[in-house]
């Protein structure tokens, strides 16, 4: 536990469900419903960081997740600390104050466990908690992020006639794309999910024990894309009010070119985000920071907005962090 003198707030670290205190309704990324399935994931661990006042009431809340990895360069085998977004606020007006804490906190352990580096994503405004950051030795990643919206206009409206015409002639072709309806069409595409990911930067996939339990969960679907039986693709979409998140997508668009299953499948997670009557639809994993992504401009063709942001990084050996941060130093 760590205590704020000032304000007498209360930063505590929880790792087991069982000593979750009652927490209000929130995103997605911050709920107990995700706490407890990373918590039955094997190579993956959870961390709630909460804020208390004096009377044990929750002010603040942040989920983070310790991830074991690997990689065919040095030191092979090391875990990751990772958070999506910045938490949940019940107090509003301190958000920056609490952020701070909650985020001194939550480094100190994935200090204590020899964490390669910890990876903050999807913060809401670019420079919410700059401060709190540089104070901790992180140093930011301009990054482009991709947000479609879909309470103005219908998805239809939004892309070109080349790109509609593509996906009819995918959908009368035969592709079909529908909600995962058991074990062995979520395996199907995890496979597909692994041997995409396989080969590229961002290529950590959690075990497929997190992708079955997602299934019956409301906040959370599995989408996969047949063509005569066979699965060719999916995706995986959170629901986080009012907001959709595109978290995993995947197809063999190399197998089945003319079928164009990657462009199925993302059609299908926004057709469905917007029939759901959601706002907006972000996608998490756009691509590296690089000036020119083929991937990012894939995704752009669906009449999506590019936002600039920061990634925040902070690596636990110090010389690391240090050149690292002259490197990408604004």
């Amino acid at each position: 536990m760590y205590f704020c003198p000032v304000n007498r707030v209360k930063i505590q670290i929880i790792t087991r469900s069982k000593d979750l205190p009652k927490l209000p309704e929130c995103s997605f990324f911050h709920s107990p419903m995700l706490f407890r399935t990373i918590e039955k994931t094997p190579g993956m661990m959870p961390y709630m960081v909460v804020a208390a006042d004096e009377d044990g009431k929750p002010l603040a809340h942040m989920l983070a997740m310790l991830r074991r990895r690997g990689s065919w360069i040095p030191p092979f085998l090391f875990s990751q600390g990772r958070v999506y977004g910045e938490g949940h606020y019940e107090d509003t007006d301190h958000q920056e104050e609490l952020f701070a804490l909650m985020l001194e906190a939550i480094t100190r352990q994935f200090h204590r466990r020899l964490c390669l580096y910890v990876e903050f994503s999807d913060i809401s405004k670019k420079m919410f908690g700059y401060r709190s950051f540089r104070k901790n030795g992180y140093f930011p990643i301009s990054w482009m992020e991709i947000h479609n919206s879909l309470h103005s206009k219908q998805p239809e409206l939004r892309v070109d006639e080349k790109l509609l015409d593509q996906i009819h002639h995918a959908y009368e072709a035969g592709v079909d794309t529908h909600e995962a309806r058991d074990e062995n069409e979520i395996r199907g595409f995890y496979r597909i999910l692994k041997s995409y990911y396989r080969f590229r930067w961002q290529r950590y996939v959690p075990d497929v024990q997190m992708f079955l339990q997602l299934k019956d969960f409301d906040d959370c679907k599995i989408y996969v894309t047949e063509y005569k039986n066979k699965i060719i693709g999916g995706s995986v979409i959170a629901f986080s009010k009012p907001n959709t998140y595109l978290w995993f997508e995947a197809s063999r668009k190399k197998r089945y070119p003319l079928l164009r299953p990657h462009l199925v499948t993302v059609w299908n997670a926004i057709k469905s985000s917007y029939d759901l009557q959601k706002e907006h639809i972000f996608f998490l994993h756009v691509g590296l920071p690089l000036s020119r992504s083929k991937y990012r401009d894939f995704i752009l063709r669906f009449g999506g907005k590019p936002v600039s942001t920061y990634r925040w990084f902070h690596f636990t050996f110090k010389w690391i962090n240090q050149l690292l941060s002259w490197i990408y130093r604004e």
